[in-house]
């Protein structure tokens, strides 16, 4: 067994009472799900699961990979174990060639969750695939007001990207029906300006309270200090 399944009790507590982070992002990059067989991720979110319960206010579940047929198979998992909502970024070695395609293969992956939250991980620089968010929500919203199956689970887009146009337009056509979570932390404070409804990163593990901190400040008003947490992670970003 190649996951320590045993350090996810004190994890919880640590995110929970140091940092106050309370939702989870598992099996995502940071935790390396692309690298690991289907079986570690399911034992994986089945203990962040039973240790996050009372304590973690959401615990989404990354289910992306190479096989159409195995993210299915762990959509269903994740919806078994009563999973707040499950994500999905596109194969990265076999490109999908076009928005049309990638619609298809993520509409296929929430179908096989269809009771619990689906959102699409916009990762370029891993996945390799150049198309805006925006064009994919897009397209998703055609089909589902146009006669189409749609996405009936489709709840909004992980965004780690760091074109903030693209973000931005999403916010501004999208965001009154779906949510919009940015994912490059060193960016984070201008994507809270361009309205984000959350983040999901790396550095949060460890630093969830300067994280929480920043935008406490950002809230009152007290741009500078905010700017300077944010400038604290651009320096980690770059170590």
């Amino acid at each position: 067994r190649s996951s320590d399944l045993s350090l996810i009790e004190r994890y919880v507590h640590y995110l929970v009472t140091t940092h106050g982070v309370k939702t989870v992002f598992v099996n995502g990059t940071t935790g390396e799900g692309i690298s690991l067989s289907a079986q570690e991720r399911k034992l994986l979110a089945e203990e962040w699961m039973r240790q996050g319960s009372g304590r973690l206010e959401q615990v989404i579940v990354h289910v992306g990979t190479s096989s159409l047929k195995e993210s299915k198979d762990l959509a269903q998992h994740a919806a078994t174990i009563q999973a707040n909502a499950i994500c999905a970024m596109s194969p990265s070695f076999l490109k999908i060639p076009n928005v049309g395609a990638l619609v298809s293969y993520l509409s296929e992956v929430a179908a096989a969750a269809p009771t619990i939250p689906f959102y699409y991980y916009h990762i370029p620089i891993l996945s390799g695939l150049t198309f805006r968010a925006e064009d994919i929500v897009d397209e998703i919203k055609k089909r589902g007001t146009n006669g189409g199956q749609g996405i009936g689970n489709f709840r909004g887009v992980k965004f780690s990207g760091l074109d903030l146009l693209d973000f931005g337009q999403c916010v501004n056509r999208f965001g009154h029906e779906f949510s919009f979570f940015y994912g490059v932390d060193e960016q984070l404070l201008s994507s809270i300006i361009l309205r984000a409804h959350g983040a999901v990163g790396s550095t949060y593990n460890f630093m969830g309270k300067a994280t929480n901190e920043m935008l406490v400040y950002f809230q009152k008003g007290d741009i500078s200090s905010a700017q300077n947490k944010q400038f604290v992670h651009q320096e980690i970003g770059r170590a």
